[in-house]
């Protein structure tokens, strides 16, 4: 289904445009079924494990990757972080002394200050005349939100899914917070919150973890023994479709994609309802359906079993 929607002529002159702030590792796993109609624009300042763009760049329509800083301002250059882990490092002065009590605190130690060039993302933008972002994803090291707010009031409006990874606990100074996201979100109300989950490390640590033992392959299994403590958010938002100028039916199939890509079915299938109230196409008809099996689907796989665990552990007291 979702093949013949992005093959229409819609997709032919606007193709979707996603955007990867901090693309280090691999290719996102929420865009492989639909990347090959998708143009890409993918952004890394640490080039260490940045080495996906080159193996991945087929997977697209086009992809555009720039190995810079992104900003939220017109700088030429500026001070970047390296730590440890390439997936750590960032814009902003990392302090593991802040998570000292942390298994992972290692990662972030700096290991190297230099001076790289940067880019702001709206003058990127609108250098490669993209007007509309439709998925944005961005784990910049701190500058979530205010790389978000960079796009401009009209562009971020319009975004049909956004993706943070906002910090928790404090690791770096001056970084965008969970709850400074959450906030700013729910003032501008034109997305909703559609996954919230806490990741973070164990809460030990790292000279406590080597009294353990000094076999690297057994540490490991001690510290994947410990309970994870929240320190960061992995968020998605889902555009809630309430501006008439978000609904098109170019936005309102490709909506449906990502609510689909997304397992929010029932979402989905309230857009179809937004589309069918607007447009005579059979394709909103079919997409329906389609929701609706995917959610019957879930109900014969026992997809409620989890919440009916939950129900008896709760009347049990557990």
């Amino acid at each position: 289904m979702i093949d013949k929607i992005l093959s229409r002529p819609e997709f032919q002159t606007e193709p979707p445009v996603l955007v990867d702030i901090g693309a280090s590792g691999q290719l996102h796993t929420r865009w492989k079924s639909f990347a090959k109609y998708a143009i890409c624009i993918a952004f890394d300042a640490d080039d260490r494990d940045f080495g996906y763009v080159e193996s991945e760049s087929s997977h697209f329509r086009k992809l555009y990757t720039f190995n810079h800083i992104v900003t939220n301002s017109d700088t030429e250059t500026a001070n970047f972080y390296l730590t440890e882990s390439p997936h750590c490092s960032s814009l902003l002065k990392p302090r593991p002394d802040w998570i000292q009590e942390y298994a992972f605190a290692p990662k972030f130690e700096p290991t190297k200050v230099v001076q790289l060039k940067t880019r702001s993302l709206r003058s990127t933008l609108d250098s490669l005349n993209i007007g509309q972002v439709d998925w944005f994803k961005t784990d910049s090291q701190g500058t979530d939100l205010r790389l978000f707010r960079n796009l401009g009031d009209d562009r971020a409006t319009k975004v049909l899914t956004a993706e943070f990874e906002p910090g928790i606990a404090s690791i770096y100074e001056g970084e965008d917070k969970l709850y400074t996201v959450l906030q700013y979100m729910e003032e501008t109300g034109s997305h909703w919150l559609a996954e919230l989950l806490p990741k973070g490390s164990p809460r030990i640590t790292p000279a406590l973890l080597d009294s353990f033992t000094s076999q690297p392959l057994v540490k490991k299994f001690v510290l994947f023994s410990l309970k994870n403590s929240a320190v960061w958010g992995e968020m998605t938002y889902l555009n809630r479709f309430a501006d008439e100028a978000t609904l098109t039916q170019r936005n309102l199939l490709l909506g449906w994609v990502f609510a689909t890509t997304l397992s929010q079915h029932g979402f989905a299938l309230i857009l179809t309802q937004k589309a069918k109230s607007r447009f005579s196409d059979p394709i909103f008809a079919e997409m329906e359906a389609y929701s609706r099996r995917s959610i019957w689907g879930r109900v014969f796989g026992l997809g409620f079993w989890p919440e009916v665990v939950k129900k008896f552990d709760k009347l049990l007291g557990r």
